[in-house]
């Protein structure tokens, strides 16, 4: 796919929202190493429906340290990658596969208690829609028209998708 094949509304509004998927993560992350009691294990120790016992299992002691320092990573790569308009697509997925454990944690299934959430949800919450965004920008990247990979490589063609 090449980029000459997206309208310039299309191209710019791609960006727009690649930027700002980006600086949510980015920012979520940077919070998590600035507050040095913060740790994922209260959300993993709440989860509910079927992966519950593996999330739970994640919260271990054995296993939360890595499991915290993994989280603030993850977040931190997609939000950089993504302002910064390189490793665009595995940050993307990156991204995703973050938001799908999220989500698995604590679906907005029918009989289900919400959780730590910031609204009311059936099904469809906050972190399907951003993760679907991102699969978006997966098969749909923009970082050969703004970013550091067409300042690097003078690369004006997407990646193969």
């Amino acid at each position: 796919m090449n980029i000459n094949n997206y309208s310039k509304p299309q191209l710019n509004i791609l960006i727009i929202l690649r930027i700002l998927i980006g600086w949510h993560f980015l920012y979520e992350g940077v919070l998590k190493v600035y507050n040095p009691e913060w740790t994922a294990k209260g959300f993993l120790l709440s989860s509910q429906g079927i992966f519950r016992p593996l999330f739970t299992w994640m919260a271990g002691d054995g296993q939360i340290g890595f499991i915290d320092s993994a989280n603030i990573v993850i977040l931190m790569f997609v939000g950089i990658a993504l302002i910064a308009g390189i490793l665009e697509r595995p940050a993307a997925l990156s991204g995703f596969v973050l938001l799908m454990l999220y989500y698995l944690a604590h679906p907005a299934f029918p009989g289900l208690e919400q959780g730590p959430t910031e609204g009311n949800y059936w099904i469809v919450n906050k972190n399907l829609i951003e993760g679907f965004t991102l699969l978006a920008l997966y098969y749909f990247p923009t970082s050969a028209a703004f970013g550091l990979r067409r300042i690097f490589t003078g690369d004006k063609k997407l990646a193969n998708t």
